[in-house]
């Protein structure tokens, strides 16, 4: 059964401010720059909307980090709660990214996950914050990544310099998400599709500009992109979706679409081997026609293998 999500992710440039001010100002002026940006987007009804790392901070030349730290205490959540109040206006799920203080003074860099009555239904405390935030700030590192639960499927959560690392991966590929959200100052360039295919999930990116914000399948393509003009992109993806292997589910998509056509989509990336199937259909799951055609999933593929290699005699001496 189709599980169409619309993804918004929008990414419009710094707002420069001016130092001099009030630190209320200031908190007003970041209020009214998302209020404006979001018009953007809203008119789509997406599902979902994904803001870029450090989403509310303002810049200015020579702005101190003591400065931008004396931000967050005086902002507290109240740009959050306008998120919030976004959210349950128009029924949708933002990934609102800041830096955040905690009850003992700490600060963390955060994803907080607001739901369609906006309420936060999930937190991401970035697992890899650079060694110069860390050495010139009160913000620690997060230690522990879980899956949100919504709606519409299971999210996974990183931030900017949380994808370079492999341990992070792995810990989610244990919990099967299937979307990852991504809200980052910088691209990642081929780690985002790595991300997506290790995962075998939806990818959503929001970047800061002049880089790109993204939406890119488990296969690996690029299923909308944000430009240097427009700083956000909206597309409706399918999560009711598996990734399967060409090795001996050739002949059975062959099969499926003889059968039921346009109601089950093939994507092919081409070099890769592996293609995304999916339901176009509330008349069945794509489990069910997995279940059908006896599909083999690439992962399961991926066991098959290793587990042939170590039988007797197939292994050299």
């Amino acid at each position: 059964m189709s599980n169409y999500v619309k993804i918004s992710c929008l990414a419009p440039p710094l707002k420069e401010v001016d130092p001099g001010q009030e630190y209320e100002a200031v908190v007003n002026q970041m209020i009214e720059k998302w209020e404006e940006h979001l018009l953007h987007v809203l008119p789509e009804q997406p599902d979902l909307i994904v803001l870029p790392e450090c989403c509310d901070d303002p810049a200015f030349k020579g702005m101190s980090t003591e400065w931008l730290y004396e931000f967050y205490r005086h902002r507290g959540d109240r740009i959050r709660d306008f998120f919030a109040g976004v959210a349950r206006a128009h029924r949708c799920y933002i990934a609102y990214s800041a830096n955040v203080e905690l009850p003992d003074g700490s600060f963390r860099n955060a994803t907080q996950f607001l739901d369609r009555s906006g309420n936060v239904c999930g937190v991401y405390n970035k697992n890899f914050i650079t060694i110069r935030q860390k050495s010139t700030s009160g913000t620690l590192y997060g230690n522990e990544a879980q899956v949100i639960q919504t709606d519409f499927g299971r999210v996974a959560c990183i931030i900017c310099f949380d994808i370079n690392f492999n341990e992070l991966l792995e810990q989610y590929v244990q919990q099967k998400p299937d979307l990852i959200v991504f809200s980052s100052a910088y691209h990642g360039g081929l780690l985002q599709a790595h991300w997506a295919y290790t995962c075998r999930a939806h990818f959503a990116s929001a970047i800061w500009r002049p880089d790109y914000s993204s939406i890119i399948t488990p296969v690996g393509e690029v299923a909308g992109e944000s430009t240097l003009f427009y700083p956000f992109v909206t597309r409706t993806i399918n999560l009711d979706s598996v990734v399967v292997h060409y090795d001996y589910n050739w002949e059975k998509l062959e099969k499926v679409k003889r059968k039921y056509g346009s109601k089950v989509m093939i994507s092919d990336p081409t070099r890769l081997n592996a293609f995304l199937i999916s339901s176009e259909t509330d008349e069945f799951t794509i489990q069910d026609i997995v279940e059908e055609f006896d599909l083999e999933l690439l992962d399961d593929y991926w066991i098959r293998c290793r587990a042939d290699r170590g039988k007797p005699g197939h292994l050299e001496p």
